[in-house]
């Protein structure tokens, strides 16, 4: 693996999650040192998982991540399109060894506390004490020459350059484009976390499987080498509108919210320790992502509905892209007016289709059932390839190996 001449800037980086240390990683692969600015005093993670594919793993692998994070993954063999209450099996696409051949790398299912961990660990590893936390921001300021973080205690974090990777409800963002709330999407989605063990007979597939329903969906899958079911269940409601990844609620609301479904879904409810609900809230694209020696990466500008599995893949493909252009260009404002042209049209259409996907999930009426689900079915049956082909503008791509 190939890493870079040191050229002596340096990058402050607001928010310690997947797409901040990411991008550290990236920054510090192209030769920058990093600062992570994190306000949490420690970082955690709410029992949950999360989809890397294939066009996330080959950034993870170009970081020497891959072999790594690979001891903590499970391989899905297949997506399976399911009805939530029958179980009834609509379509399936190939995965496993068949999506590695097409896409040149594999798809992951990981726990979300694993890959900070691992992703915290190698940072450390590579550049100790970059990761501080317990670090609020407030926001930045900059001159001709250098940006700075503002901290709660009024003290700067200072560097070349900072970098707002801190979610939708960034301070970064506030401040480079004025004040604006995130648009609930009309959706509740449920969290938990299952021990595999305590399933008995009714395990999730060894797939990424989507159970479709009315108004409503669910998506399983299996974590840390198929020892752990993980859960996903977006009801449709506007009774509810806390955007919290450590909210709770109980098992009697999740079940009712999924009464009458499959016994998959209803015994890893039933067999959960814990029940996180969030509301779903996103923005629409927008056309500035930079100011100087500021630029924005991830959720901070283009968070998406969970519906394509692909918002933090697409944050772990920002901070490539960035680093790659920050190494290329020696003034930080052209190198991030090349990232964001480079990104936004990829993030813009990955936003649409995951919006566009929760319609489709959640059809209603039987005419709308069958002009959704026919197709599905039929091309599973037919044309497999051109089902598996309908992703290869995401899951192909390989933002290492592109310049610009």
């Amino acid at each position: 693996m190939q890493f870079y001449e040191s050229v002596s800037m340096k990058a402050v980086i607001v928010g310690g999650g997947i797409g901040g240390l990411c991008a550290a990683l990236c920054l510090d692969h192209f030769g920058w040192q990093v600062e992570v600015l994190e306000q949490a005093e420690k970082l955690s993670e709410v029992g949950a998982g999360i989809q890397v594919s294939p066009n996330g793993v080959k950034v993870l692998r170009a970081l020497g991540v891959e072999s790594l994070l690979k001891q903590h993954a499970f391989a899905p063999k297949e997506a399976q399109f399911r009805i939530g209450a029958s179980g009834t099996l609509i379509g399936r696409t190939r995965w496993g060894t068949a999506m590695e051949r097409r896409h040149g790398a594999p798809y992951w299912h990981v726990h979300r506390a694993d890959l900070v961990e691992v992703l915290a660990g190698i940072l450390e590893t590579r550049s100790p004490g970059a990761l501080r936390t317990g670090a609020a921001v407030t926001g930045y300021g900059q001159d001709e020459g250098s940006g700075w973080a503002i901290l709660a205690d009024g003290s700067r974090a200072q560097g070349d350059i900072v970098i707002g990777a801190d979610g939708i409800k960034s301070v970064i963002r506030q401040q480079m484009l004025g004040p604006s709330n995130p648009r609930f999407t009309g959706n509740v989605a449920w969290r938990a976390v299952v021990p595999m063990d305590r399933l008995d007979e009714h395990v999730p597939p060894p797939a990424a499987c989507i159970w479709m329903g009315e108004g409503k969906h669910a998506v399983t899958y299996r974590l840390s080498g198929g020892t752990l079911a993980n859960f996903v269940g977006v009801v449709e409601r506007d009774d509810w509108q806390v955007e919290s990844w450590s909210e709770r609620g109980t098992k009697e609301q999740a079940l009712a919210d999924f009464a009458g479904w499959h016994p998959v879904i209803t015994r890893m409810i039933e067999q959960a320790d814990a029940h996180y609900r969030w509301a779903l809230f996103d923005r629409v694209p927008i056309g500035q992502w930079s100011d100087g020696r500021v630029t924005l990466l991830g959720d901070a500008c283009h968070p998406m509905l969970p519906f394509m599995a692909q918002g933090a893949v697409m944050a772990i493909e920002d901070g490539w892209v960035l680093a790659r252009t920050l190494s290329d260009t020696a003034h930080a404002p052209d190198a991030f007016t090349r990232y964001e042209a480079q990104r936004q049209p990829r993030t813009a259409r990955v936003q649409r289709r995951a919006t566009g996907n929760m319609g489709i999930f959640h059809r209603r009426s039987a005419a709308a059932k069958l002009a959704t689900y026919g197709p599905i079915w039929l091309a599973s049956r037919l044309m497999p390839t051109a089902l598996d082909a309908q992703f290869d503008w995401i899951y192909g791509h390989d933002v290492t190996t592109q310049t610009g």
